[in-house]
């Protein structure tokens, strides 16, 4: 079964999010688009914060955010208790997040790369699996450190 994907952007990245809800839609996702709706001026925090919470709650959801780098949205979505969100530019760490990191948040740069690349991302990412075993014991470390840390 497919996961819901919940995407969001600020301005910078809006167009390559339209492509990938666009993309989306026709592999058959589910998709929540928490905005915005258009290439006016926005902060990247009000559109990160709502999907790291959307996902957070539901472990049905991933999340994909797009601003011009990426930097602000991974920031502020791995603010969120029980988020691992990635910022990935290229198919090796699209794979490897998922494969090593179980990573639940997808962040991309509008202004590094293509509208195209970054649906290659978004697809391998979207279609790699978490392996578990000795990669589990890793989150594992982390998700106990964040219990203790993060109120």
């Amino acid at each position: 079964m497919k996961p819901t994907i919940v995407i969001g952007s600020d301005h910078a990245g809006f167009l390559m999010k339209a492509f990938i809800v666009k993309k989306l839609r026709e592999e058959g996702f589910s998709v929540e688009d928490l905005g915005p709706d258009s290439e006016e001026s926005v902060s990247f925090a009000e559109f990160a914060r709502p999907v790291a919470q959307a996902v957070a709650i539901s472990e049905g959801k991933r999340g994909i955010l797009i601003c011009g780098t990426g930097i602000g949205m991974s920031i502020m979505a791995n603010k969120v208790k029980g988020i691992r969100a990635t910022l990935v530019h290229d198919l090796f760490s699209a794979k490897a997040t998922r494969e090593h990191n179980d990573s639940n948040i997808l962040c991309m740069g509008a202004r590094i790369i293509s509208e195209a690349m970054g649906w290659e991302i978004a697809y391998t990412w979207l279609n790699t699996e978490f392996l578990g075993g000795k990669y589990q014991q890793r989150l594992q470390f982390i998700t106990d450190y964040e219990n203790e840390n993060k109120q």
